[in-house]
């Protein structure tokens, strides 16, 4: 079997892990009575989620880590890059998980702070940067016009912005039935594509593992949703976006894949210097999708129409790069 038909298999087989094991830490986190509590701050009507389990990234990252072991024992040229990977969303997913074991079992309201977790994201991206430089990955920006060689204490600051840039962006994206999947499933799948065009199959085997693992999330995530996952898989799968990028050599793309990541954090930055200047709200609440929430948008409608804008943002990223 050819190294791209690999990848339709590691889809398959990570859909069916996914799947077949979800419904089972449902039952568990029920049964235990480990739920989601709902912030004060956010939209009253998200109170009757309170309960509802949460942490389903773990089971997406097991099912995806099952296929990366594999792969690198099937693609011999690419095994340092799926090693790689390999290694971000288990250290990104550990980073979740212990913020997301601190608020379910240890009934740590906050979890980790803010502080610990971004410090731990720029020790996970620094080692990132580390890694590929013991690959002989070029210190090269590529931009859609030009590439710009930087030095390598300039292209590690831009890595570790990058890495915890996506990492915190996809977990703000986090927040409402079916959001984060179904725009990780369309980011996933354009860079799957993109690889499958640049002939780095073992990029498109990683990049299609994380859709088959998510579109068997998306089966119990969808509104309403039984389970929820947990910061243990929304930090993860933004810092593999963002390894993917700079593996492909098109950083920029993740820009317009990543559209609505994008969107979320810019709603946040503008609505804290908007406040902090004006003691005012420039949105009636962020991450934006709250936003709309509080505009009269039903879940439902912010999930179709943000993962519509993904969906333009992936076709002009994918004309931007194969152009």
């Amino acid at each position: 079997m050819s190294e791209k038909y690999l990848s339709y298999v590691a889809l398959v087989v990570t859909f069916i892990i996914s799947s077949t094991f979800m419904p089972k830490i449902i039952h568990y986190f029920r049964e235990k009575q480990l739920g989601q509590t709902m912030r004060e701050e956010g939209p009253s009507w998200h109170q009757s989620k309170s309960g509802t389990p949460t942490m389903g990234g773990v089971v997406i990252l097991i099912a995806s880590m099952i296929a990366e072991i594999v792969g690198i024992l099937l693609y011999p040229t690419g095994r340092n890059h799926l090693a790689l990977l390999l290694a971000v969303i288990i250290f990104f997913g550990g980073l979740g998980f212990i913020d997301d074991y601190l608020i379910l079992i240890k009934k740590q309201n906050e979890g980790l702070t803010a502080k610990q977790k971004f410090v731990a994201q720029i020790v996970g991206a620094i080692l990132v940067f580390v890694v590929l430089l013991w690959f002989n990955h070029p210190t090269i920006l590529h931009l859609p016009f030009f590439t710009w060689r930087m030095p390598k204490v300039l292209y590690g600051i831009f890595v570790v912005f990058w890495i915890t840039g996506f990492s915190n962006a996809t977990n703000l994206t986090d927040g409402i039935d079916g959001l984060m999947a179904t725009n990780g499933v369309i980011s996933y799948m354009t860079y799957a594509a993109i690889a499958a065009a640049l002939n780095r199959y073992e990029v498109m085997f990683f990049c299609l593992s994380i859709v088959g693992s998510l579109l068997g999330f998306y089966l119990y995530n969808k509104k309403p949703a039984q389970i929820f996952m947990g910061d243990v898989g929304s930090l993860a799968l933004g810092a593999g976006l963002a390894v993917v990028s700079i593996l492909l050599f098109e950083e920029w793309s993740l820009l317009l894949i990543g559209m609505t990541y994008v969107m979320e954090t810019a709603s946040v930055m503008i609505q804290v210097a908007y406040y902090k200047k004006t003691g005012k709200r420039f949105f009636k609440m962020t991450p934006i999708h709250h936003h709309f929430e509080m505009s009269g948008w039903s879940e439902t409608q912010i999930v179709t129409r943000f993962g519509l804008l993904s969906i333009i943002g992936a076709l002009v990223g994918i004309w931007g790069v194969l152009l």
